[in-house]
């Protein structure tokens, strides 16, 4: 049965799928990153990882995989196939799609942004299905964004397109490791939600889910972070909606949990800061955390789809 290897490569663990033609997950599998055993012992982990996944579809499905994708955080050259840079992985210009591809013996490799390869599956067969142009926003640790084309993600000229947690909406506010202050994402991601909440309530402990109940239960310090960051948020959308006029707007991450309670106070306030822009219907993820690892089987299948046609034009 032909299929191709998926791998989805985070800063605590390793998600992967071997993948049939129709997108079927045929198998599935996660392992941790181990991030802490250094930048070289992750390396080797992914290519182990994907010889592993390898020999599983030989063993189980007759043949080898046809392909293999991969998508990793940080900076990422997929032209060339290079994981530039990622701080939490400790790795630099590391030839990621070399190295897997001579561990799987000569087997084409497809590298992504893992946000944006996320992206791409929401907006194939996820929340953003069917949408010419979609705007994709999970909101994590961080705040990044995955810009939708006519089914594809696009990178942008250095592979930066869609930094949405960098837009400054609080000008001289907190300070952002990237060097500005008051971006985005220490405003609205969940880590900054997170930290707002542990000190308003007293409880260092507490988190952007206990934030969340206790706005659903009334109070008004939880009431006062929640909307914050919904205001925040909002500010951000509307600059990226203002630029990129997207027909949907997906928001995931580990925020978008919240459901209702965070998705009924943010299309309110993206509405009311609207003007000529057209607004966008917002919508939640579908995928969940699978979005990675599904999106990184689509740019395998790509791949595959690549290569025939230039195989198809040579002869």
């Amino acid at each position: 049965m032909r299929h191709v290897i998926a791998l989805d490569v985070g800063g605590t663990g390793m998600k992967a799928a071997l993948v049939g033609v129709d997108g079927t997950l045929l198998h599935e599998a996660r392992r941790p990153t181990g991030r802490e055993r250094g930048p070289d012992a992750v390396v080797e982990s992914i290519l182990a990882f994907a010889a592993d996944l390898r020999a599983y579809g030989e063993e189980h499905f007759g043949e080898s995989a046809v392909a293999a994708g991969v998508a990793v955080p940080g900076i990422v050259d997929a032209e060339n196939g290079i994981a530039a840079y990622a701080a939490n992985l400790g790795w630099r210009d590391v030839p990621m799609r070399r190295l897997l591809s001579e561990r799987l013996r000569g087997v084409p490799v497809a590298l992504g942004h893992d946000v944006r390869t996320g992206g791409l599956a929401e907006g194939r067969i996820g929340a953003g299905k069917g949408a010419d142009r979609f705007l994709f926003v999970p909101l994590g640790t961080g705040i990044a964004g995955a810009i939708g084309i006519d089914g594809r993600v696009e990178p942008g000229a250095h592979g930066f397109a869609g930094e949405i947690g960098h837009i400054v909406v609080r000008p001289g506010g907190i300070a952002c490791p990237c060097g500005q202050r008051g971006c985005l994402e220490r405003l609205a991601s969940a880590s900054a939600v997170t930290l707002a909440w542990a000190r308003a309530s007293g409880d260092p402990d507490a988190d952007a889910a206990d934030c969340a109940k206790a706005v659903e239960s009334g109070d008004p310090r939880a009431i006062a972070v929640w909307q914050n960051a919904v205001d925040a948020l909002a500010d951000g959308l509307v600059t990226a909606l203002t630029l990129l006029d997207p027909r949907t707007l997906i928001i995931g991450g580990g925020l978008a949990e919240a459901g209702e309670t965070l998705f009924v106070p943010l299309r309110a306030a993206v509405e009311e800061r609207v003007t000529f822009q057209k607004l966008p219907e917002i919508v939640p993820a579908a995928l969940g955390d699978t979005a990675g690892c599904l999106g990184a089987g689509l740019l395998a299948w790509d791949l595959v789809a690549t290569t025939t046609d230039s195989s198809e034009v040579t002869a």
